[in-house]
């Protein structure tokens, strides 16, 4: 199992940036898909990005394509996800996910270890 904790999450203006971090622990960081998810209160949790344990391929929402950037670090164990263009519909509990070997699934099942998330709020 890998431990993950997010960071980054706050409040800022339509138009405005963020990014995200995930720090991971425990395992082999290199050996994980990885992929960020979001939930809103009374929706469902739902796909954002995801990245494959290789680092070679990346998939998107189509809410997010253009405007968000997913990426790795395997020398510092750390996932991000550089948020830019935000949206007020953006607003949402932003999750990491981790699975060994992962490709890169956009399903929730597709992944194995949960981090307990960070509030991201965009304002109008």
């Amino acid at each position: 199992q890998v431990q993950l904790v997010e960071s980054g999450g706050g409040l800022v203006q339509a138009g405005g940036s963020l990014r995200l971090s995930c720090a991971a622990s425990g395992r082999t960081f290199s050996n994980y898909g990885m992929g960020w998810f979001r939930q809103t209160p009374g929706k469902e949790r739902e796909f954002v990005s995801s990245i494959t344990w290789t680092g070679v391929n990346t998939y998107y929402a189509d809410s997010v394509a253009g405007r968000f950037s997913i990426s790795r670090d395997d020398a510092k164990n750390t996932l991000y996800l550089q948020m830019n263009s935000l949206k007020v519909e953006d607003t949402a509990v932003y999750y990491c996910a981790a699975r060994l070997y992962g490709g890169g699934s956009r399903i929730i099942n597709g992944y194995t270890d949960w981090g307990q998330g960070t509030q991201v709020t965009v304002s109008s």
